[in-house]
């Protein structure tokens, strides 16, 4: 059922030009780890920060990605939240550069929205970036100037409580995670479609607030050429903390 679709998000967002039989899939093997905040300093006003650290191959093998990401927030409501911020990617040696890190500055701006029910939690987010990725001359020198484009993603996030006290400290969840991403822009011209990032674990619940989230994501991925594609096999593990300075 993943697998039809994946295709067809392939068949909407590529050209006609790249025919399935042409199709060539890289798997790999990673670790995501992060810390993701968000602070709330009055009631309409807050931060966002959230740090990444990715691996490679083989789950353990040297590094692919790190993030910054930093950002304002606007509560419209305790439910919904306005966020714009910036994001400085680090992605280390690759193929087309591998003996020089490519910087990536990312600017974003998101809307967030949360559905909570005595034995459920829904949270949804919107989210558009513009990425300036930085040239490549060769595989050991950054040549000059920004290659742009914007990218879309929509994030679907669904918890159930597996104890018969919903989300309390102690306890776990089980969550589902879903998250689309769309390029699009003057310079893409066969891979529309992204990525889809798709999530499956537990959430234990440290603190009424706060949660260790960890479980296996599949990482499916278009990259620029339209026919070449990453097919990402991805142990994640997630602290999301929240604090709350406002007066009580």
């Amino acid at each position: 059922m993943l697998k039809r679709i994946y295709l067809s998000l392939v068949v909407f967002f590529t050209s006609e030009e790249v025919t399935y039989s042409q199709k060539q899939t890289t798997a790999f093997q990673q670790t995501w780890v992060a810390y993701l905040n968000q602070s709330r300093f009055s009631d309409k006003w807050g931060t966002w920060t959230d740090l990444h650290l990715r691996t490679r191959e083989n789950y353990m093998d040297n590094l692919s990605q790190t993030i910054a990401r930093f950002g304002l927030t606007y509560y419209v409501n305790n439910n919904t939240k306005l966020t714009a911020g910036y994001a400085y990617v680090s992605l280390y040696p690759w193929d087309n550069h591998k003996n020089v890190t490519q910087p990536e500055h990312r600017p974003w701006q998101q809307i967030q929205w949360h559905t909570n029910y005595p034995k459920l939690k829904l949270m949804q987010w919107l989210r558009l970036e513009e990425r300036f990725k930085h040239k490549i001359k060769n595989d050991d020198e950054l040549a000059d100037g920004y290659n742009f484009n914007y990218r879309l993603r929509y994030n679907f996030y669904l918890a159930v409580p597996l104890s018969r006290r919903p989300f309390a400290p102690g306890t776990f969840s089980f969550v589902f995670n879903d998250e689309l991403h769309i390029n699009f822009g003057k310079e893409i011209t066969y891979n529309y479609f992204d990525q889809n990032r798709l999530f499956v674990g537990f959430v234990y619940h440290t603190t009424k607030t706060d949660n260790i989230q960890f479980g296996y994501m599949n990482f499916f991925q278009q990259l620029p050429a339209g026919n070449q594609y990453k097919n990402i096999d991805v142990a994640r593990f997630f602290y999301f903390h929240n604090l709350d300075f406002r007066r009580k």
